[in-house]
């Protein structure tokens, strides 16, 4: 199974397994996107997941998951004959966490008869990592585990917030040489991170406020192409820059809350704003 270790950052002893990429091995296999995966994920990435139809797999940034991997504090342990449900809290939502008793384990046994390792205790409000699956039972999602186990360097906490962040923006802007390649952070880098600072002609001579490539692509759009007094319509800008509807949208949202363009006849036609 492949495992979730982005190779630009430097994996933790406690949150990562050595020697596959989930990125790379999910590069150039479309056809397989979300099988036998692990990916690493925040709480409120795992109760926005998107699920097309009941049983389906669910999907985060439109990409299927199967299992995956997440840090929280427990705020509640509920132990019952069958299993175990953890409340957990990562500071970005709260969901519960289903372990099954082993009967094995229980009985101290292992699979060939032998004597089973102890099993590590988790108490309330420690920190926990979850290995598992995503579940939706009567309109109520959980995680079916199948570890958890306490965290015992609270550094693990941090990287894997890193970790998961860093998959999420690799599957909504590309990979980060792509990034650069749009942002022209390669060897004629502003300094500025791919995002635009002062001194941009497009602003009539003013400072250009910090906004992403896509917004920017929007914008020279908007400032480019001919249009009448009342701008471009949402749909157009999109056919213009060969972008979805939906970048074009967020793009725009993020110009409109600096002030760079305006809304005309209707909230999707836009137009510069002129210093």
């Amino acid at each position: 199974m492949a495992v979730v270790t982005p190779r630009p950052l430097t994996g933790h002893k406690a949150g990562r397994m050595e020697g596959d990429s989930w990125v790379d091995r999910r590069v150039g296999v479309k056809g397989t996107y979300g099988k036998d995966t692990l990916r690493p994920v925040t709480i409120k990435q795992v109760l926005d997941a998107q699920q097309p139809y009941q049983g389906a797999e669910f999907k985060i940034d439109d990409v299927e998951i199967t299992q995956i991997t997440f840090v929280g504090q427990i705020r509640n342990i509920s132990t019952q004959t069958t299993n175990t449900t953890y409340k957990l809290d990562d500071g970005t939502g709260t969901i519960e966490v289903k372990q099954w008793v082993d009967v094995d384990a229980a009985n101290g046994m292992d699979i060939d008869g032998g004597h089973a390792p102890a099993k590590a205790k988790l108490s309330e409000n420690e920190w926990a990592r979850v290995w598992g699956r995503l579940k939706d039972f009567n309109n109520k999602r959980h995680v079916g585990a199948h570890v958890i186990r306490p965290v015992t360097d609270k550094m693990e906490i941090t990287y894997h917030l890193l970790e998961a962040t860093y998959v999420h923006l690799y599957f909504t802007r590309g990979p980060l040489d792509q990034i650069k390649q749009e942002d022209g952070t390669g060897a004629n880098s502003n300094g500025n991170g791919g995002r635009e600072g002062g001194g941009d002609p497009t602003m009539n001579g003013q400072s250009m406020p910090s906004v992403s490539s896509a917004a920017r692509r929007v914008y020279q759009t908007l400032k480019n192409s001919p249009q009448n007094n009342e701008g471009l319509h949402v749909q157009n800008i999109a056919a213009i820059c060969k972008m979805n509807v939906a970048d074009v949208m967020k793009a725009g949202e993020e110009l409109l809350n600096h002030s760079m363009i305006f809304t005309t006849v209707d909230d999707n036609t836009w137009a510069l704003l002129e210093f």
